[in-house]
């Protein structure tokens, strides 16, 4: 394990007020996206759209790295370059999502374990011949009557665990997120006691497999009302209970912090997001962001699967970049 070239990859991807553009979903998830612009789940279409968000001129000053599927890992752009060239020709760092996706957890109602360790050293060792730099795995935490379970927690937090070392012996960064799902009724208090509890037994996993921590990312959510609570918590409450408490669980070591956007609004991934560095800043970490809906909705919305409108998708695309950028400066204005 090169640890030097690790944390430098970390470092670099949390550099100058940047983020991660999330373009990994699956065949699957990224069909219902087509199909919510009347675009059809096409090998073609998903390569189109995606070699759109990829060759937005200018789009490195903003986004750091981007998360791919495996299917675009391999593709190429409709004029022959491999899309990992057009990415780094950007300035932009290649990565890859790992896991095979979140199952049912034997034993567990309403649970779910995230799979993909078999095959993961070999699956590491193509990726890195292929381009990328670093790489990710979501486990999903669910809160709901007894929800979340230890058992979910734990083992989840242990294939977390082996994913980040597999990945740092294979040469990549590994992003490691522990997704506490925003989907229920909890309210703030509620998300901050998981949160709590899921971030340390994931770090206590961490350290028992040694993994450095100087070489990873961490993804997670922000502590917010679930989405079907009757108060919502503002825009400045999340920011501060969000980093406390980061405060109390991630040690110093991790070079940045870059959150998902977990089914927020695109206005609000970005406000919280500004509210923390601008309000409850210096942090330990780098405070970032890694989104998907929340830089991309707009701008699939203003594309509709029309060549012709590629153009006024990619600006929206940039627009979103450089909002969440501010973000991370502490410097963002909504728009009048």
């Amino acid at each position: 394990m090169n640890l030097n070239q690790l944390a430098k990859t970390a470092n670099e991807m949390v550099a100058d007020d940047r983020g991660l553009l999330a373009a990994d979903e699956s065949t699957g998830t990224i069909g219902k996206r087509l199909d919510s612009v009347g675009a059809e789940n096409t090998e073609d279409n998903r390569r189109d759209y995606r070699e759109l968000l990829f060759r937005a001129e200018g789009l490195g000053k903003n986004i750091s790295g981007a998360i791919l599927y495996d299917e675009t890992l391999r593709q190429s752009a409709a004029d022959g370059a491999s899309l990992v060239s057009v990415l780094q020709g950007q300035g932009i760092i290649p990565g890859i999502k790992v896991d095979t996706g979140a199952k049912d957890l034997p034993g567990s109602e309403g649970e779910k374990i995230t799979e993909g360790l078999d095959g993961l050293p070999a699956r590491v060792e193509e990726y890195v011949g292929l381009g990328a730099r670093f790489a990710k795995w979501r486990a999903v935490i669910t809160i709901g009557g007894h929800n979340p379970s230890r058992h979910c927690i734990h083992t989840n937090a242990h294939a977390l665990g082996r994913y980040a070392k597999i990945c740092q012996e294979g040469g990549l960064v590994p992003i490691v997120e522990p997704e506490v799902l925003m989907d229920g009724n909890h309210d703030l208090e509620r998300c901050d006691r998981v949160t709590t509890l899921t971030l340390n037994t994931v770090f206590d996993e961490l350290y028992a497999q040694d993994v450095a921590l100087e070489g990873i990312i961490l993804k997670p959510n922000m502590v917010i009302s679930g989405s079907g609570c009757k108060t919502q918590a503002g825009i400045d409450e999340v920011a501060e209970r969000s980093v406390q408490c980061l405060k109390r669980c991630v040690p110093a070591a991790v070079p940045g912090i870059m959150f998902l956007s977990g089914g927020q609004s695109e206005e609000d991934a970005t406000a919280h997001l500004n509210a923390m560095n601008a309000k409850f800043a210096p942090a330990p970490w780098k405070l970032s962001y890694s989104y998907g809906r929340a830089l991309q909705q707009s701008c699939l919305k203003a594309w509709q699967g029309d060549a012709g409108n590629v153009s006024a998708a990619q600006a929206v695309l940039l627009e979103r970049a450089q909002a969440n950028s501010a973000a991370c400066a502490g410097s963002y204005a909504k728009a009048a």
